[in-house]
């Protein structure tokens, strides 16, 4: 018995959503809690940078979101969508008992981070939107041309498959700073696109960035949005300079970090930069300093 016992496979750290989906989670260390939410080509393992760095002092949580293996990979396209996700990250911190958190979003997890601290402000400690803004655009044919462009980036992760898609999805203009600066960490964070699922891909392309809310839309929710906010954006991510500094315009409680010579896959490729100014914010939040800059209300 004891034989067996040990020869049995570990079992993965899962919670379940709201609609059954199983999410893979990991976490490390103790202490305030930090959530992290990955972009659209990342997975839980792109937040390692940060969670070496916050899991000596926080209690750090990363995830592979629906559609991302290990977890559930949904074949109905009516499990996605952007709802869903900001509900998922509220399933993951309920299960895990966390009353509240620091939720950090890169790109589509900066989307879902913003609509968390929109719909749940009380949950959030801060939210952090780096790299946000893909397909949001004040101009209404712009926005037609960046929904069409979505539904065929979709598309080509049906009909090519993962690898195929990955390769060219990845060597898009907005991740020339990262391939050029740092060729090792890119090709390490191509390789772990390849490694998704086609299916996933292509359903969370259509169903959550095609159709999801653009940053003008929420701009009611935004002024209102009194949540610490730290917006950062690479000086050489075009697609999402113009979202970052509407954001920082319009949300009360935001800041804006602009990295120079960096590109979209920010948190990886500056994981310096994007750590120390992540370590001001949530030192700032949790004292109640954040806006100690400014004149009292």
């Amino acid at each position: 018995m004891f034989l067996k016992d040990r020869c049995e496979a570990p079992t993965m750290p899962m919670i379940a959503s709201s609609d059954g989906t199983k999410l893979y989670y990991e976490e490390a260390g103790a202490g305030t809690p930090v959530v992290f939410v990955h972009e659209f080509a990342g997975d839980y393992r792109t937040w390692e940078p940060q969670m070496r760095c916050f899991a000596r002092a926080h209690r750090c949580v990363t995830f592979s979101q629906r559609g991302y293996p290990p977890s559930d990979v949904p074949s109905d396209p009516a499990r996605y969508g952007q709802d869903r996700l900001r509900d998922d990250v509220i399933a993951l911190m309920d299960v895990l008992g966390i009353d509240k958190a620091h939720v950090v979003g890169h790109s589509m997890g900066a989307y879902t981070a913003l609509n968390v601290g929109i719909r749940h402000p009380q949950r959030c400690i801060s939210v952090t939107a780096a790299g946000c803004g893909w397909g949001s655009v004040a101009d209404p044919a712009a926005r037609a041309t960046m929904r069409q462009a979505a539904a065929e980036t979709g598309r080509m992760f049906s009909e090519k498959g993962i690898a195929e898609a990955a390769a060219v999805y990845a060597d898009g203009p907005m991740r020339q700073a990262h391939k050029h600066k740092d060729p090792r960490g890119y090709a390490a964070f191509v390789r772990r696109l390849a490694e998704h699922s086609a299916l996933g891909h292509a359903l969370t392309m259509t169903m959550v960035q095609a159709k999801r809310p653009t940053l003008w839309d929420l701009e009611a929710d935004l002024k209102r949005f009194l949540v610490p906010l730290l917006i950062i954006v690479g000086d050489e991510d075009e697609s999402c300079l113009d979202g970052s500094l509407f954001l920082k315009r319009t949300a009360p409680a935001a800041a804006l970090l602009v990295v120079p010579r960096s590109g979209h896959t920010i948190t990886s490729e500056e994981p310096a930069i994007v750590n120390a100014a992540l370590a001001e914010l949530f030192a700032a939040a949790e004292a109640g300093r954040w806006l100690a800059h400014k004149p009292p209300a």
